[in-house]
């Protein structure tokens, strides 16, 4: 039973860890990466899908992204679902393809998105927390209804704990190598 607890907490905590690298895809590091397109949505005869599904999107160079979409009348949609987003970068269209010149960062925008890095890794260790202290709860549960020991019951907890460890200090590793690459000039 303890093991099925250990098992499913270590799960969600790792679900956390990849959601946390996820949401650091989307941060702008003045470098070109596909990445921080992939939240992007554009309508398409009246839905809306993901722009990898309608276009091309390639690198072209460390600071170029080109988009190649697959029907000539997207051009338009396209190019405002990229300028309606958070990301603060304007496309050039050039006939059919759209290009996006990631500009440098400015020291300034490089520190807010460290804050921001921050930010999102903290509430990786609350969710974290929170996993282990609804694992917690199902040990105690177990105690009481005299399913395990009072030994099992403090052997699961220390487990417990030590994948909490583990996994917060993934969720730092992570922050540190953004952080990283954030800084880098």
């Amino acid at each position: 039973m303890i093991e099925d607890i250990k098992k499913e907490a270590g799960a969600r905590m790792q679900k956390t860890v990849d959601a946390l690298r996820q949401s650091f895809t989307k941060l702008r590091t003045g470098r070109a990466s596909a990445a921080i397109l992939d939240h992007i949505r554009v309508d398409y005869y009246g839905s809306e899908m993901p722009l990898s599904q309608v276009a091309s999107v390639n690198v072209e160079d460390a600071r170029t992204i080109s988009i190649a979409p697959w029907e000539k009348n997207l051009i338009g949609a396209i190019e405002k679902a990229i300028l309606g987003s958070d990301l603060g970068i304007t496309p050039n269209t050039a006939g059919t393809t759209i290009r996006i010149n990631m500009p440098p960062l400015t020291e300034e925008r490089r520190r807010d998105l460290v804050k921001v890095v921050k930010a999102d890794t903290e509430n990786a260790r609350v969710s974290i927390r929170s996993v282990r202290r609804e694992a917690n709860q199902e040990i105690k549960e177990l105690a009481k209804e005299k399913i395990i020991t009072a030994d099992e019951e403090k052997k699961g907890e220390a487990d417990i704990q030590k994948l909490t460890d583990q996994f917060i200090a993934k969720a730092e590793e992570v922050m540190a190598a953004k952080e990283k690459e954030l800084l880098a000039v």
